[in-house]
């Protein structure tokens, strides 16, 4: 499942998902160098964003940055939904038969990496004083697809519980694979490695409650 092709890039959006033309297509390679250019230094550790910085980083005029962007805010917001988006692009499928042990395995390998991936730009969204329509859009489909991913892969599981109690473990499932904890155990000092022991064990142990006398993983 690929929900990123399905919808309009931030930088797509000025053209109307049309065919663009010459110097439209110019004016989206800018913004994208650009808005890539500010992730860059993000990735380097900085936490805030000149626009001399960005320009020279992004090997463009400081009057460019401001052509294309109404002000840094505004660029900012772009950079961070770009980043979202790759986020979406690097939840791959995992396994949703076999056993438990490698499920849980799979999953918190993955979410591990790209939570403490996605942190610098986290960080910086809880900066932003007003964050704008489409990062909040991109955020909620982040979440919603990450949470429908639980559900699928730990189907077995949650498919022995009443619908109610059903709901209870899947959001609990969510809320220790999200970056809500992560950022947590991280900042309260824990390693990645160690910081992805406790997700997996908060995972087994959720899904425990799922067990039947007399049965397990």
């Amino acid at each position: 499942m690929n929900q990123s092709a399905r919808r309009p890039r931030s930088e797509d959006r000025a053209t109307g998902g049309r065919a663009p033309d010459g110097r439209a297509e110019r004016g989206r390679q800018s913004r994208v160098k650009i808005a890539e250019a500010v992730l860059s230094l993000l990735d380097d550790g900085e936490s805030s964003f000149p626009a001399e910085r960005v320009a020279e980083r992004a090997g463009v005029s400081r009057r460019l940055v401001f052509h294309h962007f109404a002000d840094m805010s505004e660029l900012v917001e772009t950079a961070i939904t770009r980043r979202l988006e790759q986020l979406i692009e690097q939840i791959r499928p995992l396994p949703t038969s076999g056993p438990r042990d490698t499920r849980v395995a799979a999953l918190t390998e993955q979410r591990a990496r790209i939570l403490e991936w996605i942190t610098p730009a986290q960080l910086t969204l809880l900066r932003l004083e007003a964050p704008g329509g489409r990062v909040a859009e991109v955020t909620r489909e982040v979440l919603d697809l990450a949470r429908a991913r639980l559900a699928e892969i730990f189907a077995e599981e949650l498919e022995r519980l009443p619908a109610a109690r059903r709901a209870e473990v899947l959001y609990g499932l969510d809320a220790v694979t999200t970056w809500g904890a992560w950022y947590h155990w991280r900042s309260s000092g824990l390693s990645a490695e160690a910081a992805a022991g406790t997700m997996k064990t908060a995972v087994h142990a959720l899904l425990a409650t799922t067990d039947r006398p007399g049965t397990g993983s």
